[in-house]
């Protein structure tokens, strides 16, 4: 919920902090006059103030005239300023204010629609956006504007995602959600297999390549009948083929029908690039849980995420095997899919300047789905989770491995991503920009949050051994895509000695670490059961809380400076139910993670009411508990605070604590209640001028039903006591007329998940 703005043009009754006074002030860059107009119509003289004392980089307006064009669209929630900050921080080139007072009606009459609709007046220059931003005045008397730069057509691509909340999202192809083989491919891959295991003496390595040749053989039977006779016999079933309708071929204009079919138990799909060339048939298997991933982008027709393709795969290829994943368009529009595949050429960096090359998107609003990071630009590294690459030949187990499969990992990231960014965005940054004036300066503005902030960057790389042959790859990769598809011969060149892409893994490697989100765990060629290590508490953590529909969060600092000890805390529904210490960062995640399973199935055995973060009253009053019901009142690190349950004594803490403790408890407050239900404070005591000493009065209310009251020295305590009444108000109220403005409570947690997490 954003903060009130504060009132335009004369209407300001109080300041509010800041640094620097009313330009120009003593030692500030002497301003330049300016001719300001709207399309054609002159608006008056403007006087225009570098932000930099030294003036440098000069003005952007290159005509010594500023030229309005048109106005940025206008926005529901986010003001220009949070929008530019995000996209283009500390871009503020200059101050502008009327020469006249009072000023020309044209150019109030601007002012006032930018101020009030959340509009920029926008002047193009080159390539380049100039924004005048309106901003509330101290002074209140004439209209003044911020001027930031952006690309041209990133704001209004921005807009739209930052009002809905919606971030970007950049998923590869090949071993991250398909792997797709050839009659040729799958020939050669065979082939090979074969030659090794002629000169293998260890009887466990045979086992596995033997099995491991046995899926690829049967896979390739079902593609040649697909060639010969567009059927396949699946376990004794003849299937046939599907016409269906597809965008037309690169450069084609006529419909185009593709022969498909469909295995849903196999989770396979064969299909034909070319549906004149028998030869381009492919067999496709997708990558399990793709479903519910795909479910989560699409659920309950919100767009959380604006899906893109980025992939070292030859264009048509791509294209086809995106329209098997998402045949229905949801994720992707047709109209919009030309633009949306990326194709690199093969070799070349990865990088989401590429991939949003029409600028729909910054790329500190994106993260990226990948099972290789070495492929990506060093700038975007930070913004993509690795997954560990899909090899089901050889390890048809691997995505059983864990507890929750790698695409649900993967979703739950994504989940937390954005959460995290648009936490930061709605309680820092539009908090903080809601309070700027005209008279701040450059660094008065807030940090704008980047999606590499709440990712873990992890490599999934795997670097042979002396004594490890070259790896086979799964599926087919870049150049290789094309060649297969074009009928050209292709022939697998080992290279020893060489080191092998981190994406692909060897049937000789028995038992090697697989690094993927989270930890490590030992793969078995030959398909068999795999040891789970202790990352399995992250991702069953974060399992638990899909089911129960709340938020599980990681947040992480270093413990302490002298010992470079990494500290972690689980917060579940915004309630601390974890601490974990350790030497590296994944080492405290996995020790939170643990500990909070523990506290929650001891919470769930102890009160009986297995409600998160909402215990009975006798197990917050046990022993060796804190107010949340979860922790042990135990200090894991030198900074860190007890997570008790607010109470009056928060009425002791500065100012500072006060204001992050009221966050914390109205961001409950917001989950209880539906998402077009607000809350808001309302002072009792209206129309007064407080002395010192006097008591200010607040309530909470949602739809006009009181729900809590406070009374403090100072109005940050008072709306603090207000809000922790409001909070125990709606965690115990059986009011129907507050309930009905209440979520459903959907946060029971099935014992048997605890339990089987816990052993």
């Amino acid at each position: 919920m954003a903060a009130p703005r504060p009132p335009p043009l004369g209407a300001l009754g109080g300041v509010v902090g800041g640094s620097g006074g009313a330009a120009p002030a003593a030692g500030a860059p002497a301003g330049v006059s300016m001719r300001m107009f709207h399309g054609e119509s002159f608006l008056g003289e403007m006087e225009v103030f570098p932000m930099k004392r030294d003036g440098e980089g000069g003005l952007p307006f290159p005509t010594n005239e500023i030229r309005v064009s048109h106005f940025s669209p206008a926005s529901e929630r986010c003001p220009p300023l949070a929008i530019l900050q995000t996209i283009a921080p500390f871009s503020v080139r200059c101050k502008l204010q009327t020469k006249l007072t009072p000023p020309n009606p044209g150019l109030q009459r601007l002012y006032l629609t930018c101020f009030n609709e959340f509009k920029s007046a926008v002047v193009v220059v080159g390539d380049e956006e100039l924004h005048l931003v309106a901003m509330p005045t101290k002074s209140g008397k004439v209209p003044c504007f911020w001027c930031c730069s952006a690309r041209s057509g990133l704001y209004a691509a921005s807009v739209g995602m930052l009002n809905l909340r919606c971030l970007a999202i950049v998923f590869d192809l090949d071993e991250t959600l398909i792997v797709a083989n050839t009659m040729k491919s799958f020939e050669d891959r065979i082939e090979m297999l074969s030659r090794r295991m002629d000169v293998e003496d260890d009887p466990i390595r045979i086992a596995g390549m033997s099995a491991e040749i046995k899926r690829y053989i049967e896979d390739k039977e079902l593609l040649k009948e697909f060639i010969d006779m567009d059927t396949v016999t699946d376990n004794g079933k003849i299937v046939g083929t599907q016409k269906e309708e597809v965008q037309p071929m690169s450069g084609g204009q006529e419909r185009v029908f593709r022969p498909v079919i469909r295995l849903p138990d196999r989770n396979a799909i064969l299909t034909r690039i070319n549906p004149e060339n028998r030869d381009t048939s492919v067999f496709v298997k997708l990558r399990p849980a793709w479903e519910e991933l795909r479910s989560y982008l699409t659920a309950k027709g919100r767009k959380r995420f604006e899906v893109y393709v980025c992939t070292m795969a030859e264009r048509d290829y791509a294209l086809e095997m995106w329209r098997l994943l998402d045949p229905e368009g949801n994720l992707i529009s047709p109209q919009q899919l030309s633009e949306r595949v990326n194709c690199v050429k093969s070799g070349s960096k990865k990088s989401l300047q590429n991939v949003f090359r029409d600028r729909r998107c910054h790329p500190k609003m994106a993260m990226v789905i990948d099972d290789r990071l070495n492929v990506w630009d060093d700038k975007d590294q930070h913004r993509v989770h690795v997954v560990p690459a899909y090899i089901p030949y050889y390890a048809p187990q691997a995505e059983m491995a864990n507890a929750v499969p790698v695409l649900c990992v993967a979703r739950n990231v994504a989940c937390n991503v954005r959460g995290g960014f648009f936490r930061e965005f709605d309680e820092n940054l539009l908090r903080k920009v809601f309070e700027l004036y005209y008279e701040n300066g450059l660094l008065d503005l807030p940090y704008a949050p980047d999606v590499g902030d709440y990712l873990v960057c992890e490599d999934t790389s795997f670097v042979p051994g002396n004594k490890d042959q070259a790896p086979i790859p799964e599926g087919m990769r870049g150049t290789e895509v094309e060649k297969r598809l074009n009928g050209q011969s292709y022939r697998w060149e080992q290279r020893e000695g060489q080191q092998m892409p981190s994406s692909i893994r060897s049937p000789d490697d028995e038992g090697m670490p697989i690094r993927g989100t989270g930890g490590v765990r030992n793969i078995q060629p030959n398909g068999g059961s795999l040891a789970i290590t202790p990352s399995v508490y992250v991702t069953v953590l974060q399992e638990i809380g899909r089911l129960c529909d709340s938020k599980v969060e990681f947040r992480s600092t270093v413990s302490s400076v002298r010992s470079m000890l990494f500290s972690v805390e689980v917060l579940f529904n915004n309630e601390k139910i974890g601490i974990g210490v350790g030497k590296t960062r994944d080492e405290a995640q996995v020790q939170a993670a643990e500990k909070a399973l523990q506290n929650l199935e001891n919470s769930y055995l102890s009160s009986g009411a297995p409600v998160a973060g909402v215990p009975k009253k006798d197990s917050r009053k046990s022993p060796g508990r804190s107010g949340n019901g979860f922790l042990e009142d135990a200090t894991c690190s030198d900074n860190d605070i007890s997570m008790r349950e607010p109470s009056g004594s928060a009425l002791k803490l500065d100012h500072s604590n006060n204001v992050d403790t009221l966050s914390s408890i109205m961001s409950l407050i917001r989950e209880h209640c539906l998402e077009d239900q607000h809350v808001v404070f309302r002072d009792e005591v209206q129309n007064s001028s407080p002395a010192r000493n006097e008591e200010y009065h607040f309530q909470v209310e949602l739809a006009g039903l009181i729900l809590g009251r406070g009374v403090g020295s100072d109005r940050e305590a008072a709306k603090l006591l207000a809000a922790e009444e409001a909070l125990k108000t709606l965690k115990s109220t059986t009011d129907p007329q507050i309930k009905k403005y209440l979520r459903p409570m959907q946060w029971l947690i099935p014992f048997h998940v605890l339990s089987s997490a816990t052993k």
